[in-house]
């Protein structure tokens, strides 16, 4: 009988943060995927096992939870090198989504299948048996409308396999994935909960646990603002918003293609781009570093303006509120220009994350702490959580 390994997973919209077993493993996956067939060209079999696997994810994913079963991707950094990278749409749900599970099943598969886990697993073969109490998480939006029960429950309800392909290491290996306990957290709640407690749910921040505060998390599609008051989550005040950065991002994409004849292959290229420390707004066209700050900065500040006309009206509806924490990695992209914004309107109390890793990891870090938890309460894993300031981006 296999053990079940504790799995912590944030499926965000721009990547998968996911955290394993007593914090000896993470991974960080763009949240890519691309239709794709069963044999991609490689140049040879040396060459390809010489790489890393999380640049060379090729899957066939078979779920009874997805819509379409059977199907072959490329997963992460190989889709955002293909003709047909599909990220997350603008007015999506997380939870009705068949790219939420296929990152959440090939995160799972990537864990399982190291060879550090050959003696946690069965494996007959080639097919490992892989059991894991995970601890995930959707948009209070979506959990107000109560679509957590069914993610939960069609994640329990089956085995689900992700076979390796042309990936290097693993190559013609199959994971059979099942979970003996899935917890679906409320984003809010789960941030809120990182902020103020340990590995253990030890209070670390007593100055924060009895205060009226709002989180409010800028994903890549949505936006959501929760309220805590008397230390727990005010649902009946927390709200959920279809506006995220996706939209502002594919903007500036085209823009740039428009304007500049320069094809940026994602998403992600263009955060790079607005985020990293030397030349930000900046891109090379025919071999010379060219601004385009004037399109950024048209782009992002509008964005900024409606996330703002968000932080005011629940901030008015939720007077004695204390401060305002963005999260989120799209509260990265948009920092400077909400500062800028309330310097010269309003003057709430709102608070930034200067380490980005740890507002991007906050979601992942309070699921482990969480679902360890319960895990602990149940006496049924032995996690010997340690404690961790921050947890390093695999690459």
């Amino acid at each position: 009988m296999s053990i079940s390994r504790i799995a912590a997973i944030d499926v965000g919209n721009d990547c998968v943060k996911a955290l394993f077993g007593k914090l000896d493993f993470n991974l960080y996956i763009p949240n890519v995927i691309a239709r794709d067939t069963e044999d991609r060209p490689v140049i040879g079999i040396e060459e390809l096992n010489e790489k890393d696997p999380l640049d060379g994810i090729h899957i066939r994913v078979h779920s009874p939870a997805l819509k379409e079963n059977n199907v072959i991707y490329r997963v992460g950094n190989l889709a955002t090198k293909s003709d047909n990278p599909n990220e997350l749409d603008p007015g999506s749900s997380k939870s009705e989504e068949d790219q939420t599970l296929v990152m959440l099943f090939a995160s799972l598969a990537l864990d399982a299948v190291r060879e550090k886990n050959s003696e946690i697993f069965k494996k007959t073969g080639n097919v490992i048996d892989a059991s894991y109490t995970l601890g995930t998480g959707l948009p209070l939006r979506e959990v107000k409308e109560g679509k957590d029960v069914g993610y939960r429950s069609q994640l329990l309800s089956s085995v689900h396999q992700v076979e390796f392909l042309v990936t290097p290491k693993y190559q013609g290996i199959k994971v059979n994935i099942k979970f003996d306990e899935v917890k679906v957290y409320p984003e809010g709640f789960a941030a809120y909960i990182n902020l103020v407690m340990d590995n253990e749910l030890n209070i670390i921040n007593r100055d924060l646990i009895d205060k009226r505060i709002l989180i409010q998390d800028i994903g890549g599609l949505s936006t959501d603002v929760a309220v805590i008051k008397n230390r727990n989550v005010d649902d009946d005040k927390a709200q959920g918003f279809n506006i995220g950065v996706s939209e502002a991002l594919e903007s500036i994409r085209e823009e740039i293609r428009t304007k500049h004849g320069v094809e940026l292959d994602s998403r992600r290229d263009v955060v790079e781009i607005i985020t990293r420390k030397n030349d930000r707004n900046h891109i090379m066209v025919k071999g010379s570093r060219t601004s385009v700050h004037d399109i950024t900065d048209r782009i992002l500040l509008e964005l900024a303006k409606k996330q703002y006309r968000h932080l005011r009206n629940v901030w008015q509806k939720n007077s004695q509120t204390e401060i305002c924490y963005f999260i989120g990695g799209g509260a990265m992209v948009l920092k400077d220009y909400i500062k800028m914004l309330n310097n010269s309107l309003d003057g709430y109390n709102i608070e930034f994350f200067e380490d980005e890793k740890e507002s991007i990891w906050m979601m992942a870090n309070a699921y482990y702490k969480l679902i360890s938890d319960y895990a602990r309460k149940n006496n049924n894993i032995n996690t010997n959580a340690k404690k961790v300031e921050k947890q390093p981006v695999q690459k």
